[in-house]
């Protein structure tokens, strides 16, 4: 038998046309050679033209969904993604924290069990949605935040979340310092969007504050649905790998500039990234080997 692969849990959204949400997370994860479970957060009725409609998912499913997987399982990393409303932000919140030992429940720590939490705060969609309200963005804000090891928001997410207006490096900088002070371990500020594909990782640390630029060219393509998700949840991917921070983004952004590269046409609208391109790499390799 084989090694067991690490398992990682993606708490996020369905998006039924497989280029977000908990379906493209699981590729995401299998394409780094890990075990993917899931807690679906939200029901969307979607495509690549857009988001239609969003119905969350009972709190009180995903609380006994999140305990089932926690007791089965060893967990080696967390995706958070879409979570829908402030009940949802509150249920998986509950499920991360645990009272401290001294009996005083105003104490929060996360327990010892879960490590290697990722938390991509998805506000809006690509085509401009909204995917959590205003009282669920404060929860967010006040108890995830704080919990996770590592946060990916893009510019725009980030905006929302510091009031800062975010669209250069020196204003990554500004904002990142702001969400260390929200209660961040580590930020990643993915600037995709930008006219340079900046991303700026910051991270606390016994020196102090650290922080690395990652560039590149940003690829004019119509396929880029899913590319927060795939960065996340390849974040999740590498951490659970005992890579460190700046070895895991550097890799993750990679894996999905690949993936934009190697995207397949789909779709009316924005189409997806290709998740699982390598495959696609592998047999053209065995086909060619094979001649």
């Amino acid at each position: 038998m084989g090694e067991k692969p690490p398992v990682i849990l993606t708490i996020a959204g369905f998006d039924p046309s497989s280029g977000a949400g908990i379906t493209a997370d699981v590729k995401t994860i299998a394409a780094h050679g890990c075990y993917g479970v899931a807690c679906i957060t939200a029901l969307t009725v979607q495509s690549t033209s857009g988001v239609r409609r969003v119905e969350p998912v009972d709190p009180a499913l995903i609380r006994d969904t999140l305990e089932e997987l926690d007791a089965d399982l060893d967990i080696a990393a967390v995706h958070i993604g879409m979570l829908g409303s402030s009940k949802v932000v509150k249920a998986v919140a509950d499920f991360l924290e645990v009272a401290d030992k001294s009996g005083n429940t105003s104490a929060k720590r996360r327990p010892a069990r879960l490590s290697n939490i990722v938390l991509d705060p998805i506000l809006k969609s690509s085509s401009g949605a909204d995917l959590l309200d205003s009282a669920g963005t404060r929860v967010l804000a006040e108890r995830l935040i704080p919990l996770a090891d590592v946060i990916t928001p893009n510019t725009d997410e980030t905006a929302v979340l510091t009031g800062l207006r975010v669209n250069d490096l020196d204003t990554m900088r500004e904002a990142a310092a702001k969400l260390h002070q929200m209660g961040a371990s580590a930020v990643v500020i993915t600037g995709g969007d930008l006219e340079k594909a900046i991303d700026l990782l910051s991270y606390r640390s016994s020196k102090g504050t650290q922080q690395e630029v990652f560039k590149a060219e940003r690829q004019r393509s119509t396929s880029t649905h899913g590319t927060g998700c795939a960065f996340a949840t390849s974040m999740a991917c590498h951490l659970a790998l005992d890579r460190g921070l700046a070895e895991a983004t550097l890799l993750s952004k990679t894996y999905v500039g690949a993936a934009i590269a190697n995207a397949q046409i789909l779709g009316k609208g924005t189409g997806p990234v290709h998740h699982l391109y390598r495959m696609t790499q592998q047999r053209r390799a065995t086909s060619t080997s094979g001649e």
